[in-house]
């Protein structure tokens, strides 16, 4: 019975140099381990922390064009949004639309019943009607008095007629003493005193003419004047009818049907949707920055238009000022009254320069720091930061470009000087 192999096994010698070899690969191997260990430690040699390196977000420093923008919200309006006022004291409204309502430019939308207009218009007619009047008889009057005039003046004219032709009977027989001198003297003084008559009565004629002329302009200036005040008493009433100045729809209603109300209140307002606008809320800080005309880009229902900046308030509300812009060309399609939107706004380019990437290196410590990658280690570097954009910022000091930069996720470096970076 055969129990096992053993008694067939033979103990082989090893070949000479065999046992050499392999205490050299044993020492080769341990030589690299070594290296790598060296090259590792090397690397950590002096860093505080360790970070792996898909947690960190590096860029290049890179030299180009520096577009300064400002990223804003804001929302669609109406450029034209008129509010319709009342214009009469103490009148009954009837309105004649409802909120939402299309309206044509000259729909009737209310009515305002005021009886201190309407009857301050009926006297100025009265009045209008009176004057009228009082110049058609002047009229009468002057052509009345300017034949007067003129028969006074013919009159005269034919006294002096009659004196000069006696006393050229007179004088024909002068000679011959048929005539008396005293009578002859008579003639002459007679003649004389017909001829001042007449010269009276013509220029009186005249003076006469003139006064009623100046009469009758004075009253028809009067009748001008009293048209102007009836013109005006009847704009009035005819404001009692409120028109649509402009096509759109009703936005919003300020007052109840059959409600009293005082002059300049608020009645309606109207919105025209074919010329919208985009009302911006710019934060303060880049209120300095701003200019009519600015181009702006406006991102809507997924789409990016373009318009310029062409109205900036005056005054701040919660840190904020209120600017508008106008879109370039045609409008987009789709667009809805106090729809939202985001805009940004090209303050200022500036080309050549040194930039990054924005990212939140910018805002720790001031800008004042940044990370700059070496040999696999994060080093805390100072730099001077310029001007800033949504996407990207300018470097003017502390880094030259192609370096690379921890731009992102420098926030559990804990302001180390230096960092390793694990891949």
């Amino acid at each position: 019975m055969i129990r096992d192999t053993s008694h067939q096994d033979t103990v082989i010698a090893a070949p000479a140099g065999h046992q050499w070899r392999r205490r050299a690969m044993l020492a080769g191997g341990a030589l690299l381990v070594a290296a790598a260990f060296a090259a590792v430690f090397g690397s950590w040699r002096g860093s505080e922390h360790a970070v792996s390196a898909a947690r960190l977000r590096i860029a290049e420093v890179t030299r180009g064009t520096l577009i300064r923008d400002a990223a804003v919200n804001g929302r669609i309006v109406a450029a034209v949004s008129p509010t319709l006022y009342s214009t009469a004291p103490s009148s009954t409204v009837t309105l004649k639309a409802r909120a939402g309502d299309t309206v044509r430019q000259g729909d009737v939308l209310a009515v305002l019943d005021s009886p201190d207009l309407t009857d301050e218009l009926k006297k100025e007619q009265s009045s209008y009607q009176e004057l009228a009047a009082e110049v058609a008889r002047q009229e009468i009057l002057a052509r009345k008095q300017k034949l007067l005039a003129q028969r006074d003046a013919d009159t005269a004219e034919i006294d002096r007629l009659s004196a000069q032709r006696t006393l050229e009977r007179y004088d024909s027989v002068a000679n011959e003493g048929v005539v008396a001198k005293i009578d002859y003297q008579k003639a002459k003084d007679a003649l004389k005193a017909a001829e001042i008559r007449a010269r009276h009565a013509g220029q009186a004629s005249h003076l006469e003419r003139d006064d009623v002329e100046l009469a009758l302009k004075t009253k028809k200036a009067q009748l001008e004047r009293q048209k102007l005040t009836l013109a005006n008493a009847q704009r009035r009433v005819d404001e009692l009818t409120v028109r649509a100045p402009v096509n759109g729809f009703i936005g919003t209603l300020n007052v109840a049907n059959r409600s009293v109300v005082q002059a300049n209140t608020p009645l309606m307002t109207l919105v025209d949707l074919s010329a919208l606008e985009v009302e911006l809320e710019v934060p303060e800080t880049y209120v300095n920055d701003l200019g009519l005309g600015m181009r702006a880009e406006i991102t809507v229902n997924g789409a990016t238009t373009t318009g310029k900046l062409s109205a900036l308030s005056p005054e701040v509300v919660k840190n904020q000022v209120l600017a508008r812009v106008r879109f370039d060309g045609q409008q987009p399609a789709g667009l809805r009254q106090s729809q939202r939107v985001q805009a940004r706004l090209l303050i200022d380019e500036k080309a050549n320069v040194l930039m990054l990437p924005r990212g939140p290196f910018v805002e720790s410590e001031g800008g004042r720091f940044a990370y700059l990658v070496q040999d696999g280690v994060a080093v805390r570097t100072p730099v001077r930061i310029g001007a800033t954009s949504v996407n990207a910022v300018e470097i003017v000091s502390g880094l030259k470009q192609g370096d690379k930069v921890v731009v992102a996720g420098t926030e559990t470096f804990e302001n180390a000087k230096r960092v390793s970076i694990n891949r």
